[in-house]
């Protein structure tokens, strides 16, 4: 099961059989059924189609398959090369075109790649658009252009440097605050396009940057997921420094995590505490994240006399309810930050940006900022799944169980208990059950964690 076909694109390892990994074969086939969904839907003579990828190793072979196919249906294709998730975001609003695709795995490791498809306003695709994309595709309705209506290539190579602009612009963003603060910060780019674009943000804003895996080269020199557990390297080093603290991202630079000047973790849920706690004090209003996320932001938002939802988890959901909202910052809490000020999208160089403004401000260290929010503790956990697991008998015996408790349902199940909670799912992205809770200790976290696993496991009989 390494090809994953949702609504939110198509995510595979490289290599194998057709329809069973993303081969060649499959990377030309969902270009094709994107392509012809954008040519059902928008009535213009000729399309314009972003394209941008981050440095995985198979990313020149998938973006040359996705440009020629677009091409091929007689859409013209703007050509990022190597880029990052936000700015091919931002990127298609302002050049005005009709989509865009951003050829990344995220946090996945080197092995897999992916298509991630974006509307006109560099948005992702809503789930009926993803779901007629899956169609199109299964049907294999394909009309592609004659030899004089093919697309034409256009390469621009600027949008990562007209990104850093548009950050550095934004009204709470004080570079001089951040100049006079004369931080010294480690970046860990895990290879990928953030060793270029992180940096390059930084040395404008008047930090001594030391780099750590910056060299953009695809060979991740740990699993890409930014976790405590795969960051010992950079925790090393900003103490070896002395530097006031560390900024990792994952490869396609949506994902954005702190280590402390002490080496310990800021805590990748704490991102966006802490850039929402400076955005709402300066501008207050409501605030969203996903039910996966951590309650500290529901309380920093009250403090601030704003109002905070909760969405099912995924982008493009998070989205939806910070519109209908009217959020003024959101996001998730693996260090995604929405901030519409610049784009709906989650962006690591505005949470970067927001989160040393709001540093500088501040006055403290790191590790003293962190201890100034409320004090929760996270277990994240999985359950591998096979074909014979019924994820959702699971999750109605286990709904059942705990019925007198607090229960959503709008994604998977989560139960809120007094103190703490428990949310269970199914990855869209991985063939997996995610078991997240949350307590006022890490020990609690982790025995309500254990607990709720030993549960599953006995329905499950595994």
């Amino acid at each position: 099961m390494t090809l994953i076909k949702s609504i939110s694109g198509i995510r595979g390892t490289i290599g194998g059989k057709v329809g069973d990994n993303l081969t060649p074969v499959d990377a030309v086939k969902f270009a094709s059924a994107y392509g012809t969904f954008l040519k059902n839907n928008i009535k213009k003579e000729k399309l314009t189609v972003v394209i941008g990828r981050d440095a995985r190793i198979s990313g020149p072979m998938i973006h040359n398959l996705v440009v020629n196919t677009l091409i091929g249906l007689g859409i013209n294709v703007i050509d990022l090369g190597l880029s990052t998730t936000p700015t091919v975001e931002v990127a298609v609003p302002l050049e005005k075109a009709d989509g865009g695709i951003i050829l990344t795995a995220s946090h996945n490791p080197k092995q897999w790649n992916a298509l991630k498809l974006l509307n006109e306003k560099g948005e992702f695709l809503n789930g009926a658009e993803g779901a007629k994309i899956l169609e199109i595709a299964e049907a294999e309705a394909f009309d592609f252009s004659d030899v004089d209506s093919l697309g034409e290539i256009t390469t621009n190579d600027a949008y990562m440097d007209i990104h850093i602009d548009e950050v550095l612009n934004l009204p709470l963003v004080d570079v001089e605050a951040v100049k006079a603060a004369k931080f010294k910060v480690v970046v860990d780019g895990v290879n990928s396009s953030g060793g270029i674009i992180i940096p390059k943000l930084l040395e404008l804003m008047g930090v001594e940057v030391v780099k750590l895996y910056c060299e953009p080269n695809g060979h991740f020199p740990h699993n890409p997921e930014p976790l405590k557990e795969h960051l010992t390297d950079i925790s090393e080093l900003v103490v070896k420094e002395k530097a006031d603290l560390g900024v990792v991202v994952d490869p396609d630079v949506d994902r954005l995590a702190f280590i402390c000047e002490d080496g310990e973790m800021f805590g990748e849920e704490y991102t966006l505490v802490a850039c929402a706690d400076y955005v709402l004090s300066k501008t207050p209003g409501n605030t969203v994240s996903n039910m996966s996320s951590s309650r500290a932001l529901r309380d920093v938002t009250v403090s601030h006399g704003g109002k905070y939802e909760a969405s099912a988890v995924g982008e493009v959901n998070v989205v939806e309810l910070m519109k209908k909202n009217n959020a003024i910052i959101g996001g998730e809490g693996n260090g995604g930050i929405i901030y519409p000020e610049s784009h709906y999208g989650r962006d690591s160089l505005v949470g970067v940006a927001l989160f040393l403004t709001h540093l500088a401000n501040k006055k403290m260290t790191v590790s003293a900022l962190r201890a100034s929010y409320p004090e929760y503790y996270m277990s994240k956990n999985k359950i591998e799944l096979t074909p014979q697991i019924d994820v959702d008998a699971i999750l109605i015996e286990m709904t059942e169980k705990y019925k007198n408790e607090d229960i959503t349902t709008i994604d998977g199940v989560k139960i809120d208990f007094a103190t703490e909670w428990v949310h269970l799912r199914k990855s869209n992205t991985e063939p997996i059950i995610r078991i997240y809770t949350e307590a006022p200790s890490q020990e609690k976290a982790d025995v309500l964690a254990l607990r709720i696993i030993d549960e599953i496991k006995a329905i499950a009989g595994i």
